[in-house]
């Protein structure tokens, strides 16, 4: 299979809050707008994609009409003080504090209107124990 592009898609009750939301706080534009399913793409990178569908449309399949719950999404930044700095000030949720982990990487997590929560991570040296467990080439710090 040659995959052309991969995005995930939220399912949530509100697709205009929920794209106003990474639209003011994570950089992203908007492409396509409906009043069921919103596609935005992160304005300096096109290869960074989000969509949001509403939960309920005819589109989902019947038994899956749930909104979201339970997800973690990575942003991996170059500058994670400066993001965790304006997700504070604009009063975002900090479900984890900034901080260095072991296992490499510094990054704080905050969340969503729905939920789903955002780890904001830069990639850091880990340590000896967690560095093992890295393939070679998967460490580029």
């Amino acid at each position: 299979m040659k995959t052309t592009s991969y995005y995930p898609v939220l399912m949530v009750e509100d697709v205009t809050e929920t794209a106003r939301f990474y639209v003011e706080h994570f950089g992203f534009k908007p492409l396509f707008e409906s009043d069921w399913y919103v596609h935005l793409q992160m304005a300096d990178d096109k290869r960074v994609n989000l969509g949001m569908v509403r939960y309920d449309h005819e589109t989902v399949p019947a038994a899956q009409r749930k909104p979201v719950s339970g997800l973690l999404i990575n942003f991996e930044v170059k500058d994670p003080d400066a993001v965790h700095a304006r997700a504070k000030a604009a009063g975002l949720p900090i479900l984890r504090s900034l901080r260095d982990e072991d296992f490499g990487q510094r990054h704080f997590i905050t969340a969503d209107p729905n939920g789903v929560m955002i780890d904001v991570i830069r990639p850091i040296q880990p340590s000896a124990e967690f560095l093992a467990q890295y393939q070679p080439d998967a460490v580029g710090v």
